[in-house]
């Protein structure tokens, strides 16, 4: 009796296995994209906001090519040929202030455009190559960049000033009797010994001596040395009195060596790639350059408000002794007000803790905090600037208010302060995040993006420049990707939902304007399959936190019992929402799943994009502790709400998600019966400064973090069913990752773990057939041990 009970569920399951097909396989959906369609990307106007250039293939090319789409004749969508794109061709522009002119920089040529009449001409020709043309307030006059020094065209007399003075090379200096004697000694026998160079050494010096004695000490041309380093990031005042550069001061970190077997030439070729966490980060100096005194002097964070604040995890470090001292900073390029009388700056501490916003006092180069942001986490959200980025930032019209993103509310918003009063004010608020604020072409309004509707929906809003109600300009469920027209009078939407690709929409700048759909580039081939629309649901964590994810539900009566949870990567990611995802080849991997019989769910896990401060730094000093536990969370909820059988459960991410993968197996080994891990990271120390050290500091310094963070120092936990995949030639995460866990697992005797390894292939694949064989195995590893007894 015992046998039979035990067979009818393996009947079951065979039953079901049988009756489970889809009319979609791993080989059809891993094609080249192409076979999808063609959607629309990076949508722009024309000047005269009759046209809308956007990225697209309808000639089945080999890569997107710039198309338009002409107002008046909506039905017709025709490719730019190479002569009208040059024609159209403005590169290094910059309007005056009513935008009633043009400026911009073509084969050496500065050029000036009337907007009204759409015709140009030629102000200068310069013989070298510069950059960067820029009004300055009188608009008279035009600053631009050339070799590393900053020059003004001057359009009513037609002339080139040269107003900085800048060296990148060392200044000399008089040699003393005894400096470089072997040198001296050396070409003094040379002149004793040969008359000629004799000769023309003196006739030499008499000339410069010459020279000299026309020149006023006090008249010598004051030249600013930078010592071999170029400066960069160089912009004048719109009053001309002021410059202003950075100096980078890179650091010399030993970079890994990514070898690529298969490089055409036949030999194993070593690829450069980045240095590993700890190393040190590149710093930057600012240099002020008085144009009125010929003075340059550099900017000092010392005096900044808690630079020399230690940071809360030295408690767990009872025994180390930490020195109290001021933090390194990395200084953006300032900016300046538009009348150049005044001008801020974004700074953050290279420990990630803190970004200040400060005013620059332009005569003595000294700051005045204005703002100062500190995170024992680290800083970061929509438009806070990472690195050399200030991000969102800059100067209302009245030069007295600046504006800004900061996360103080715990969601990332636009605030103003009164530079003068020090008083601050948040234009938004709310549990929602702002992205891309711009002001209107009066500089009356504001324009943004926000997920105030939902987490997962993204629209387009206006708002009076000194606050006030926001008006929603956008309707249609999804993400509205939107570039407003130069007369500010129509919307380009490019819009996608869950289960629909992007195509491009035109709607009037209204509230309550319906939009009109220009573009259906779906194949015929791609309709024919009816993909799902995954639900979004929220489930509860462990410490009480609703975790969204989305939902795939199988027909009842294909339902299997078994479960997959994706894993996303990047981390700081968001997937789920109600537009077309990133991971396309995922989702459509998730509908053949669930033809199949499979519940999937995919969770944006703590850590994840979309929800705020405390969501983005809930894996702080421990990846893999609520980022996994979330996992964990998902399945429990499977169980609960969705009749999954607890044995039947697996998992599989790529990057940040194949690292999910591998502490899951490893340390949740009870939940995860198998599980593939793609791309992952299974040492922290051995991924990039940037991004790690803003999650676990860096191992030097907050060891603890790293050992409980990286899987390698788990691997003896694994007990279920493991598939690697990895391209050799990634240059992100180093195939070197999990050739080292590798040996771990045969240290440690493991046998339940295989390995496919992608010899072309950089950390996002490329290939079709890579990602036709890597989703094959994956499909084959669930099928075979969440399926099968």
């Amino acid at each position: 009796m015992q046998r039979k009970l035990l067979f009818l569920p393996l009947l079951c399951i065979a039953l079901l296995q049988a009756h489970a097909q889809s009319t979609l396989s791993v080989e059809h959906i891993m094609r080249d994209p192409m076979w999808m369609g063609t959607f629309p990307s990076s949508a722009s106007w024309s000047d005269d906001s009759q046209t809308i250039y956007f990225q697209y293939n309808l000639a089945n090319d080999p890569a997107d090519s710039l198309y338009k789409l002409n107002l008046t004749d909506q039905a017709s969508i025709s490719k730019v040929n190479w002569k009208e794109m040059k024609a159209n061709e403005r590169s290094e522009e910059d309007f005056n202030a009513d935008k009633s002119f043009r400026i911009y920089q073509i084969d050496k040529k500065l050029m000036l455009e009337d907007m009204a009449s759409s015709t140009s001409s030629l102000l200068m020709e310069w013989p070298e190559n510069f950059s960067d043309p820029k009004f300055m307030s009188n608009e008279m006059e035009i600053s631009f960049i050339s070799k590393s020094n900053i020059f003004v065209f001057n359009r009513s007399t037609k002339t080139v000033r040269k107003v900085t003075n800048i060296s990148t090379e060392s200044k000399l200096k008089d040699k003393s009797e005894n400096e470089d004697e072997k040198t001296d000694w050396l070409e003094s026998e040379n002149l004793e010994l040969l008359g000629v160079v004799r000769d023309r050494k003196e006739k030499a010096k008499r000339r410069r001596d010459y020279r000299e004695s026309f020149r006023d000490s006090e008249e010598d041309e004051f030249i600013y040395y930078t010592d071999g380093k170029s400066p960069v990031n160089l912009q004048l005042s719109a009053d001309g009195n002021y410059a202003t550069f950075t100096i980078y001061n890179s650091s010399e970190n030993i970079n890994t060596k990514v070898p690529d077997y298969v490089d055409a030439s036949g030999y194993t070729v070593d690829l450069n790639a980045r240095a590993k966490v700890g190393s040190t980060p590149t710093k930057t100096d600012v240099g002020i350059y008085d144009l009125q005194r010929d003075t340059v002097y550099f900017i000092s964070s010392s005096e900044l408000p808690g630079i020399k604040d230690l940071p809360d995890y030295i408690i767990d470090y009872p025994d180390k002794t930490w020195e109290e001292k001021e933090r390194d900073v990395i200084f953006s390029s300032p900016y300046f007000s538009s009348n150049g009388k005044k001008a801020i700056l974004n700074i953050r501490s290279t420990d990630n803790k803190d970004r200040w916003i400060a005013s620059i006092d332009l005569e003595t180069g000294k700051l005045n905090t204005l703002d100062r942001q500190r995170d024992e986490a680290w800083i970061s959200g929509p438009g806070i600037g990472y690195s050399f980025s200030g991000g969102t930032m800059g100067w209302l019209p009245d030069n007295k208010h600046i504006y800004f993103q900061s996360e103080e509310s715990g969601y990332s918003h636009l605030y103003l302060l009164d530079i003068t009063s020090g008083e601050k004010k948040a234009l938004t608020s709310g549990n929602y995040e702002v992205f891309n604020p711009f002001l209107s072409k009066d500089k009356k309004f504001w324009y943004f993006t926000t997920s105030e509707v939902d987490p997962g929906e993204r629209h387009f809003y206006r708002m009076p420049l000194m606050g006030g109600k926001m008006e929603k300009l956008t309707s249609m469920t999804g993400n509205n990707d939107v570039v407003l027209s130069p007369d500010e009078k129509k919307l380009a939407i490019i819009y996608s939902y869950s289960n629909k690709p992007a195509e491009l929409y035109l709607q009037n700048n209204k509230v309550g304007a319906k939009a009109k759909q220009l573009t259906s580039g779906q194949s015929e081939e791609f309709k024919a399959y009816n993909w799902r629309e995954p639900q979004i649901v929220r489930f509860t964590a462990e410490d009480g936190a609703q975790v969204p994810a989305r939902l795939y539900l199988p027909d009842p009566a294909k339902k299997n019992g078994a479960a997959v949870v994706f894993v996303h990567g990047a981390g700081y990611l968001q997937n789920v929402h109600k537009w077309w995802s990133s991971y396309f080849r995922e989702y459509m991997f998730h509908n053949l799943l669930t033809d199949l019989g499979y519940t999937v769910l995919d969770i944006d896990y703590r850590g994840s994009a979309g929800y705020g401060r405390d969501w983005r730094t809930g894996i702080y000093r421990h990846m893999g502790g609520k980022d996994l536990s979330d996992q964990v969370d998902g399945v429990k909820y499977l169980i609960s709400s969705h009749g999954i059988d607890p044995d039947r459960v697996g998992l599989y991410g790529g990057s940040y998600g194949g690292f999910i993968t591998l502490m899951a197996l490893f340390n949740a080994s009870e939940t995860f019966k198998s599980g593939a891990a793609l791309r992952s990271v299974t040492d922290w120390a051995h991924y990039n400064h940037g991004y790690t050290a803003n999650i676990l500091n860096t191992p030097e310094e907050d060891p603890i973090a790293y050992r409980r963070s990286s899987p390698i120092y788990f691997a003896e936990g694994l007990k279920g069913n493991l598939l690697m995949a990895h391209g050799m030639v990634d240059v992100n995460v180093h195939f070197q990752d999990v050739v080292r866990l590798s040996q771990r697992f045969i240290e440690l005797g493991k046998d339940n773990w295989e390995m496919a390894i992608y010899p072309v292939e950089d950390h996002g694949f490329v290939e079709p057939s890579s990602w036709t064989d890597e989703y094959k195995r994956i499909l084959k590893l669930f099928n075979e041990t969440l399926l099968e007894e």
